[in-house]
Parts: C-alpha cells; sequence; structure tokens
C-alpha cells in the first residue's frame, strides 16, 4: 500500500522560511510526478508546484520566485522549501504522486500538514 507522509509545517512570521518534506513508502517504482498542493480556508485546493522524473518542475504564479520544489535523496521523496511566506501562504499543503503505470493512471495523496504565516 502507497502512503506519503507530509512533515515540516508549523507557524511562521511573514518574511520566513519553511522547508516542507514529502516520505513516501510501499512503491517499487520512482513516481512520474510529485507535486505539492494547498487548501487554504475557504479556498478550493490548488497546486502550488510539481516536479516530474525528467527535471522538469513548474510553479503557480503566486510563489514563483519565493518557492523550490526538489527531489529529495531517497527515491519517491520531494521537498518544498518556502522562503518569504506571506499570511496568503497559509495552508493545509498536501503531497501528491501521480503517473500512469503502464496504461493505468495512478494517484496518491498524503494527509496533508499545516501551515500558517502570521505576525
Amino acid at each position: 500500500q502507497v502512503r506519503l507522509e507530509e512533515s515540516g509545517g508549523g507557524l511562521v512570521q511573514p518574511g520566513g522560511s519553511l522547508r516542507l518534506s514529502c516520505v513516501t513508502s510501499g512503491s517499487r517504482f520512482m513516481f512520474d510526478t510529485m507535486a505539492w498542493y494547498r487548501q487554504g480556508p475557504g479556498n478550493g485546493r490548488e497546486l502550488v508546484a510539481d516536479n516530474s522524473k525528467d527535471g522538469t518542475s513548474n510553479y503557480a504564479d503566486s510563489v514563483k520566485g519565493r518557492f523550490t520544489i526538489s527531489r529529495g535523496n531517497a527515491r519517491n521523496t520531494v521537498l518544498l522549501q518556502m522562503n518569504s511566506l506571506k499570511p496568503e501562504d497559509t495552508a493545509v499543503y498536501y503531497c501528491k504522486a501521480s503517473g500512469i503505470w503502464g496504461k493505468f493512471p495512478y494517484e496518491y495523496w498524503g494527509q496533508g500538514t499545516q501551515v500558517t504565516v502570521s505576525s
């Protein structure tokens, strides 16, 4: 059974930094795409950044230049370095793994980690 577990969330002041980690277990192969999503109070879930196994990364306009997504040293881990945090970054951050195995699509989600940006 594939499991994703996020960590690294917390309370930080505006302008501060946090690094989120997502560790997975239960998969023998490298996920095609790993991504971070977030859901703020009263908002829908939105893509923050994703990273494909070919090294390509994409970012939401709202986080470009502030957030960096990267694969960890261990297989199927993904990090999100968040700098210059703003109150509007407050949300639950979710890790997602997705892709296609043969002709079967797959998608796995973590439980989320809370990030609160406040003075």
